[in-house]
C-alpha cells in the first residue's frame, strides 16, 4: 500500500516565522522558533509508516504517495457499490488522556466512533484518515495515538491510508491535542440497511458496551471534579484499576460481528448508541409508525454508570439521554430470526441481550423505557 501521508501545516496555512533576537536585535527568522518543528513531523511519519502498513487490505492502490490516497472499491470485491462516509472525534475524553499521560487508547475510540456509524447502514469500512492537531508536536505521544488508530482499523478491517498532522502554536496549550477521524465504507446498492423494513413484533437486541465509550465525558469529568478524585487514584467502581485507565477503556468496535449478522439475514436495522443514548439514537432507524419498548431490567448496568448516577445524583431519564448505559449497539431482528441473529453475534464475541420489541407507535415517544428507576438506582 502507499505510505501513510502526514503533513505539517503552519497555523495560518501559509508561511509563519518567529524573530530570533540576538545582541544587536533581530538576527534571523525560522519556522522552529515559531513553534513548528518540521523535523519532528518527519520523525513521526517514519515512526508510523509500519503501523499504517499493517492495516493494508484489498482495494488500496500501491505506491502512490503524493497529496492523496486512492482506493478501488471493485478491487475490494464490490460490483455496484454505494459509498458511505462518516466523521467524528473523541470529545473531552481527550482531557482524561492528557491528564493521565496515556494516549494509546483514544485512537481506537476515534476509529470506533466512525466505523460503528458506517456499519449501521450495512456498509463495510474500507479506509480511514485522521486529523491530529496540537500546539507542539510530541512525537512519542502522537505515535501512541496513531498506534491506537491502527489497532482500531485492524479491528474494523479497514485500511489506514492517510492523515494530517497540524502543529499550531497558539491554538493549543503545550501537551494538548485534538483528533478527528474520517471513514469511508461501501455497501452494494441493494443492501443498504435503513430500518424501513422493521415491523411490529421485531425483537430489539442489545450489544454490551465496553464502558462510557466516547460520550458524556463532560459530565463524567464534572463528577470526578465534584468528588475530588484523582485520575491516578483507584476508581470508586473498580478499586483495582486507576480511575483514568478505567475511564479510558476504548469504545467497542462492532463492525465484524454486525456485518456477519447482516450477511446471514434477519437484521432489520442497527443503531449505534452514542450521544443521546437509547432515547435519541434508536428512533433514527425506526419507521414513524413504530416504537421500541425497552426493559432496562433485562441487562445489568455496568458499575461505572451506577457510580456516575449515584455520585452525580443523575436521574435515570437523564442517564438514558447522555450515556449508553451498557448498550453500545442495538440490533433490530425479525422475530422469527432473532435467535439465529443473536447466536451469530454471540459467536463473534458480543454479549447479546434481548432488551425489547417493536410495537405500534401512538402519539408518544418512539422509545418507551421501563424499569430504569428500579434497575439503575439500586
Amino acid at each position: 500500500m502507499a505510505s501513510r501521508i502526514k503533513y505539517l501545516r503552519p497555523a495560518t496555512g501559509g508561511s509563519l516565522y518567529h524573530d530570533a533576537r540576538g545582541e544587536e536585535g533581530i538576527s534571523g527568522l525560522d519556522y522552529k522558533g515559531a513553534g513548528v518543528d518540521i523535523d519532528a513531523g518527519a520523525a513521526l511519519v517514519e515512526a508510523i509508516k509500519p503501523l499504517a502498513g499493517a492495516t493494508a487490505r484489498p482495494g488500496v492502490l500501491e505506491g502512490l504517495g503524493g497529496f492523496g490516497a486512492l482506493f478501488d472499491p471493485r478491487a475490494a470485491g464490490y460490483e455496484d457499490p454505494i459509498l458511505v462516509a462518516a466523521t467524528d472525534g473523541v470529545g473531552t475524553k481527550l482531557r482524561v488522556a492528557v491528564a493521565v499521560g496515556r494516549h494509546d487508547t483514544v485512537g481506537i475510540d476515534l476509529v470506533a466512533m466512525c466505523v460503528n456509524d458506517l456499519v449501521v447502514q450495512g456498509a463495510e469500512p474500507l479506509f480511514f484518515l485522521d486529523y491530529f492537531a496540537t500546539g507542539r508536536l510530541d512525537v512519542a505521544a502522537a505515535r501512541d495515538v496513531v498506534t491506537g488508530i491502527a489497532e482500531g482499523c485492524r479491528q474494523a478491517g479497514c485500511a489506514l491510508i492517510g492523515g494530517e498532522t497540524a502543529e499550531m502554536p497558539g491554538m493549543y496549550a503545550v501537551g494538548d491535542y485534538d483528533l478527528a477521524g474520517f471513514a469511508v465504507g461501501a455497501v452494494e446498492r441493494g443492501g443498504i440497511l435503513t430500518g424501513a423494513d422493521a415491523a411490529v413484533g421485531d425483537i430489539v437486541l442489545g450489544l454490551a458496551s465496553s464502558g462510557l465509550h466516547s460520550n458524556g465525558f463532560s459530565l463524567a469529568r464534572r463528577v470526578v471534579e465534584v468528588e475530588g478524585l484523582d485520575y491516578h487514584g483507584p476508581a470508586p467502581f473498580d478499586p483495582a484499576t486507576p480511575l483514568g485507565d478505567a475511564l479510558l477503556e476504548p469504545t467497542r468496535i462492532y463492525v465484524r460481528s454486525c456485518l456477519a449478522a447482516i450477511r446471514a439475514g434477519g437484521v432489520r436495522g442497527l443503531a449505534h448508541i452514542t450521544g443521546g443514548g437509547l432515547a435519541d439514537n434508536l428512533p433514527r432507524v425506526l419507521p414513524d409508525d413504530l416504537a421500541a419498548e425497552i426493559d432496562a431490567t433485562t441487562w445489568t448496568l455496568p458499575p461505572v454508570f451506577g457510580w456516575l448516577a449515584k455520585a452525580g445524583s443523575i436521574a435515570p431519564g437523564e442517564m438514558a439521554r447522555i450515556f449508553n448505559c451498557g448498550i453500545g449497539m442495538v440490533v433490530i431482528a425479525a422475530a422469527d430470526q432473532a435467535d439465529s441473529v443473536a447466536a451469530i453475534l454471540g459467536s463473534e464475541g458480543e454479549t447479546v441481550v434481548r432488551i425489547g420489541r417493536l410495537v405500534p407507535r401512538a402519539a408518544g415517544d418512539a422509545v418507551i423505557l421501563s424499569g430504569a428507576e428500579a434497575a439503575w438506582q439500586s
